[in-house]
C-alpha cells in the first residue's frame, strides 16, 4: 500500500460579528462626518473621561477602539490621504467624529482640560512656584515640610505664612514625594487634565492635519499685538477703512488747520534783495 502523505490544513483568523460591526460603523464614521480627530488621553481618570464625554454629545462621537480596528477600517477607505492619520494612532488615543470644524473641535477640547494635582515623578511643564503670603496650615508637621524644600516661614495669627516664593520643581525636572505632598496642602495644581488635540483629517477638503499645536490664549494675543500695529501704520500710509476712516479724517483736518496757519502768515522779506 502506497504510503500519503499527511496534507497540512491551513489555519484562518477568525473575525468575530463584534469586530465586524467595530470596523464597519468606524469606516461609516470615517466616511459620513466632516471632523476625524485623534485626541491623547493619557493619564486621564475614568470619572473625568465620562464627563468629558458627556460634555461632548451634541458636538462628537467618542470612540476608544483597539488600534487594529480602527486601522482596518482606514485601510478599507478610498481616500489615500486619510490613511496618512494611521502614523498618529498610538497608545491611549480617542477617535472623535463630528460635523464640526476641525480647529474648532480642537480648542473645545483645549478649553475644556481641568486643573489636576501633581502626582510624584510627574515631569514639572513649567517652574512650580509656591508663592508668598498666608496659608490655611497650622504649625505642626508642615513647618518641618516646608523647611525641607527650603521654604522660609513665619507665624501669623496661629497659621504660616511663607515669607518668599520658592520654586519646589524646576521645569524638566521630577516632582518630589515632599513637593507633591505640599503643593497637595496647599491645593496648587500645576497640571491640567483633558483630551489633548493630536491630528485631523478634514472630510470635505481631504486635508490631514498631523499637528494640531494650538494655543488659543496666545493667538489672540498675537491678534491684539498685530492689530495694534497695523492700526497706526494704515493711517499712516493713507489706507482707508471702516477702522481708520476717523483717524484719516481727524489727521486730514489738522494738516488743513496747518496750512491755513501758514498761508495767513507774512513772510520775511529780505530788504537789499527788492532793491
Amino acid at each position: 500500500m502506497k504510503y500519503k502523505k499527511p496534507t497540512k490544513t491551513v489555519k484562518t483568523a477568525h473575525v468575530s460579528d463584534k469586530k465586524k460591526k467595530s470596523v464597519s460603523e468606524l469606516a461609516k464614521l470615517l466616511q459620513e462626518k466632516k471632523t476625524f480627530l485623534i485626541a491623547s488621553i493619557k493619564n486621564i481618570p475614568g470619572s473625568q473621561f465620562q464627563e468629558i464625554v458627556k460634555k461632548l454629545r451634541g458636538k462628537a462621537i467618542v470612540k476608544v477602539p483597539k488600534k487594529n480596528l480602527i486601522l482596518k477600517a482606514l485601510d478599507s477607505s478610498k481616500e489615500e490621504e486619510i490613511k496618512k492619520v494611521k502614523e498618529k494612532i498610538g497608545s491611549d488615543f480617542a477617535l472623535l467624529f463630528s460635523d464640526e470644524d476641525c480647529f474648532e473641535l480642537a480648542i473645545e477640547l483645549i478649553r475644556r482640560k481641568s486643573p489636576s494635582k501633581a502626582k510624584v515623578g510627574q515631569i514639572a511643564p513649567e517652574d512650580i512656584e509656591i508663592p508668598a503670603g498666608p496659608t490655611d496650615l497650622v504649625p505642626g508637621p508642615a513647618i518641618s515640610e516646608l523647611g525641607a524644600l527650603g521654604i522660609q516661614i513665619q507665624i501669623e495669627g496661629g497659621k504660616i505664612t511663607i515669607r518668599a516664593p520658592k520654586v519646589i520643581a524646576k521645569k524638566g525636572e521630577k516632582i518630589t514625594q515632599g513637593a507633591a505632598d505640599m503643593m497637595s496642602k496647599l491645593d496648587i495644581k500645576p497640571f491640567t487634565i483633558g483630551f489633548i488635540p493630536v491630528a485631523a483629517f478634514d472630510n470635505p477638503t481631504k486635508t490631514f492635519y498631523p499637528e494640531l499645536n494650538l494655543n488659543p490664549e496666545k493667538t489672540l494675543e498675537d491678534l491684539k499685538e498685530a492689530y495694534g500695529k497695523a492700526l497706526p501704520f494704515a493711517v499712516n500710509i493713507g489706507y482707508a477703512t471702516p477702522e481708520t476712516i476717523t483717524f484719516l479724517i481727524g489727521k486730514a483736518g489738522r494738516h488743513a488747520i496747518a496750512l491755513g496757519n501758514l498761508q495767513t502768515q507774512t513772510p520775511e522779506v529780505n530788504s537789499e534783495e527788492n532793491k
